[in-house]
């Protein structure tokens, strides 16, 4: 189980966010606090795995809070205010919900903190070099490089598909600005397609396979560098 701690200087926010923590089979709710200062009080005294925490609050808002631990937990931050995002990830946060936010949202958020709990146990750190930040409708996400599946262009928007992720990230990005920041582990198959070529399946004549559903064309101006790519891989006559 996941010990958890909410915070929120609302009522009924409050009450909505353990309701939420009560549905997810995982999570187990250990404290429940209406202000940074009581959260404190609690952590001197015992641990937690996961804080959710509002960051509009009187006193010590969440944001400063979170800066106050020496070893803080994994975070979600929960706020109405969309202009804390990107300093929400400056600490690290592993989500961001903007109020109000409904169940699916929060299940997906608590989805990704056991994942990073259990990336965490079974493996190495990420270099924060292996990361990057896209923004899609009100949220900004923090993306590991690495579970990157292969990216799908689509007039001026990008979508992302990643590992474990039924759902791509939709995102207003350019097609050379994302090739751009990627490592050379992903290269581009066509002019709507970069794959990450360490989830490659398969290669049967024109196309890429990712997965049993995913087949993905290899384009006339970039068959000769995939080709090159593959002859060095290749082990055989």
């Amino acid at each position: 189980m996941i010990r958890c701690m909410a915070i929120d200087d609302e009522p009924l926010a409050l009450q909505q966010i353990t309701a939420y923590i009560g549905k997810v089979p995982f999570l187990e709710l250990v404290a429940q606090c209406q202000s940074a200062l009581e959260a404190h009080q609690f952590l001197q005294n015992d641990t937690v795995d996961v804080i959710f925490c509002d960051i509009n609050m009187p006193d010590l808002n969440g944001m400063d809070f979170i800066k106050t631990l020496t070893a803080p937990p994994l975070v979600v931050f929960t706020t109405a205010y969309a202009e804390y995002a990107v300093e929400g990830f400056k600490v690290n946060a592993v989500d961001y919900l903007l109020k109000p936010f409904g169940l699916q949202d929060f299940m997906r958020a608590a989805n990704r903190l056991k994942d990073r709990l259990e990336s965490s146990h079974s493996s190495p750190v990420t270099s924060e070099d292996d990361t990057i930040f896209l923004k899609t409708e009100y949220r900004i996400v923090k993306v590991s490089i690495s579970d990157i599946r292969y990216i799908e262009a689509m007039s001026e928007y990008l979508k992302v598909y990643l590992e474990n992720e039924p759902k791509p990230i939709i995102t207003l990005l350019s097609m050379k600005k994302m090739e751009e920041r990627l490592p050379d582990y992903f290269m581009r198959i066509h002019r709507s397609y970069i794959i990450n070529l360490t989830k490659i399946q398969e290669v049967n004549k024109n196309r890429v396979i990712m997965d049993a559903e995913t087949y993905l064309p290899i384009g006339d101006m970039y068959r000769d560098t995939f080709q090159k790519y593959l002859d060095t891989k290749f082990l055989g006559k």
